[in-house]
């Protein structure tokens, strides 16, 4: 049997015979890496590759495939075949495909669906973005709890699939209302004889519709549990999700925030995947506001012209005063908006937060200010450079405007993600960058201010 490496480089010279035992009796071949397979050659050769596929192995393998890929293969497809792909996903699979279309294409979309699948996803679109309701899966195993462990193996037997969601199983009223859930591994180590009601230990976690996807991943993590019910404000249960779908939601989010900490704008498709004209409009935007406000740097500079042109010496320390104040706020800002992440802080803990970054930046600016006086010494007593019969001056100016400019960049960058959140804005959009460029132009205020008062009258 040849190797996944083998049957990509036939997919690449348009030899897709390898695919066709796919779903034959090719077991070792997961969807998954038929996918990989399909991601790593050009896209038209992947359109290829996926149209000798099985129809029912095309369902299997459409799910893993990036989301550019699954648009082009439905607008090229016939409309029955597209109508059979879209229909046969699982709903939590169907309902992440719609999520991603926007307007017409969406509504076009929608078209190929049949009434019950339709109106499902319209139902759940209907929930906002950041909500469980958007990754639920509507596939789900029921039973009762008035009949034994064995009648209710034959009714799952009889009427449910073999899916990831059937691991566990879950026991409802006669109105639809969730009353426990079991996993399968109770029904089949008890008697068979036992009632359903006589193996419920009345512990069942759940999720509302409305809850956030943060919120899921909290859960998920505080009870260690690969699937939970999802329920409305009636407990009456709609649907499960299941961990995979969670740290899907949860990579997109992380790796949305890192870009936008990073200062660009989430990248809506995959990075090699981005066309370069996108690419260049995502970063250009943070790129001029940032540039925009390091101009205020030069203008700061020149308000401090007159101290500049009398103590040039001064302007031998700008890079070290403004990235030291920057790297400070920049720690600060990652440390608060992950810990906001986490649900480790909230907006209440602004007081908190306040005085132990105002104490942090005092000790980390002292620390900088020590080793920047020290330098200076060390380089006027080895005459290494000469700073001038006032050189202890200007290093005790470089000594105070660190704890300054440190202190400010600590507050600074905890105060802000804080202040967003508040706004209701993603905290992430304080980026590092975004932080380090206020910090430039207010530490070089901070560091001329000082400047001037504890040199006046000697080399200013």
């Amino acid at each position: 049997m040849m190797n996944i490496k083998e049957i990509s480089e036939k997919i690449m010279k348009g030899d897709f015979s390898s695919l066709l035992s796919f779903g034959n009796g090719n077991k070792k071949v997961h969807p998954t890496e038929v996918a990989q397979m399909l991601g790593s050659v050009p896209i038209d050769t992947a359109l290829h590759a996926f149209d000798s596929l099985a129809a029912t192995t095309q369902t299997q393998v459409f799910p893993y495939l990036d989301f550019v890929i699954q648009k082009q293969i439905i607008h090229e497809a016939t409309k029955t075949s597209g109508t059979f792909i879209l229909n046969e996903l699982s709903s939590d699979d169907r309902i992440a495909f719609y999520s991603a279309l926007k307007g017409v294409e969406r509504s076009a979309f929608l078209e190929l669906l049949n009434e019950k699948n339709k109106d499902g996803v319209q139902d759940i679109l209907g929930y906002p973005d950041n909500s469980v309701a958007r990754l639920i899966n509507t596939e789900f195993a029921t039973i009762s709890m008035e009949i034994t462990i064995a009648e209710a193996i034959e009714h799952l037997r009889k009427n449910h699939k073999d899916t990831e969601t059937a691991n566990v199983i879950y026991v409802l009223d006669q109105d639809g209302k969730l009353i426990d859930d079991i996993p399968i591994r109770r029904l089949v180590l008890n008697a068979p004889a036992k009632k359903v009601a006589d193996i419920l230990d009345g512990t069942c976690v759940s999720l509302k519709m409305t809850d956030t996807k943060d919120d899921a991943v909290a859960k998920f993590k505080a009870y260690d549990r690969v699937v939970l019910p999802v329920i409305n404000t009636d407990n009456v249960l709609l649907g499960v999700l299941t961990v995979d779908d969670v740290l899907d939601a949860a990579e997109q989010r992380y790796t949305k925030e890192m870009q936008n900490f990073g200062g660009v704008e989430g990248l809506d498709y995959p990075y090699v995947k981005t066309t370069f004209f996108a690419l260049i409009k995502k970063r250009a935007t943070w790129l001029i506001v940032l540039f925009i406000g390091e101009m205020f740097t030069a203008t700061a500079m020149g308000y401090f012209d007159a101290e500049i042109s009398k103590a040039v010496v001064l302007a031998l320390f700008v890079p070290l005063i403004i990235s030291s104040g920057g790297n400070s706020g920049s720690q600060a800002a990652t440390l608060v908006i992950r810990a906001m992440s986490l649900k480790e802080l909230g907006i209440k803990d602004w007081w908190f937060v306040m005085r132990r970054e105002i104490l942090s930046g005092l000790t980390l600016g002292v620390i900088l200010g020590a080793i920047g006086f020290i330098r200076i010494a060390i380089w006027q007593s080895l005459h290494l450079y000469n700073y001038g019969i006032h050189w202890f001056l200007l290093a005790l100016t470089i000594f105070f405007s660190l704890i300054g400019i440190v202190m400010w960049g600590t507050l600074s960058g905890s105060m802000i993600p804080i202040v967003l959140k508040k706004l209701k804005i993603d905290p992430a959009t304080s980026s590092a960058p975004l932080v380090a460029t206020l910090v430039d132009v207010t530490g070089l205020v901070i560091y001329f201010s000082i400047a001037a008062i504890i040199l006046k009258g000697t080399i200013l």
